[in-house]
């Protein structure tokens, strides 16, 4: 059976790879829904893992376990986003929403993704400003709450 897919930025799916307080709330969707996630969001997780080590949070076993772990996930999710419209969607959505430029290409490739009819779409994140846009842009959000 094909598992529904989801769009999924970088905060839920770090979530998948270190645990916190959401990475239940975060497994459980991941089991219910495949990934569908912006071609750099890699980057973007290991950025955020990169960082966690760098800061004395997570140590060097667990940043290499975590790193293979999101390197796993990756190779397993749809990758998307890679056109010039993904940019300018982007920046319309800066000037409509608080976003960081990052959220605002996943966003907008996930826009893309579904060819601009988010409604009955699924966009999973752990940022409380890209759960807001995307809600407001008609997905259904599933927000994991920082706790």
């Amino acid at each position: 059976m094909t598992l529904p897919v989801a769009f999924w930025d970088s905060t839920a799916l770090v979530l998948l790879c270190i645990p916190q307080a959401q990475t239940s709330a975060a497994s459980s969707l991941y089991d219910r829904y495949g990934v569908v996630a912006w071609w750099a969001t890699q980057v973007e997780m290991l950025s955020e893992l990169t960082r966690l080590e760098k800061m004395g949070q997570i140590s060097r076993d667990q940043f290499l376990t975590s790193k293979r772990l999101a390197q796993d996930i990756a190779r397993g999710w749809i990758s998307a986003g890679s056109s010039a419209s993904v940019a300018a969607e982007a920046c319309s959505l800066l000037e409509q929403y608080p976003l960081r430029a990052s959220n605002a290409l996943q966003l907008a490739v996930a826009l893309e993704a579904c060819e601009h009819k988010p409604q009955g779409y699924v966009f999973v994140t752990a940022d409380q400003r890209l759960a807001d846009a995307a809600r407001r842009s008609g997905f259904a959000v599933e927000y994991l709450l920082e706790k």
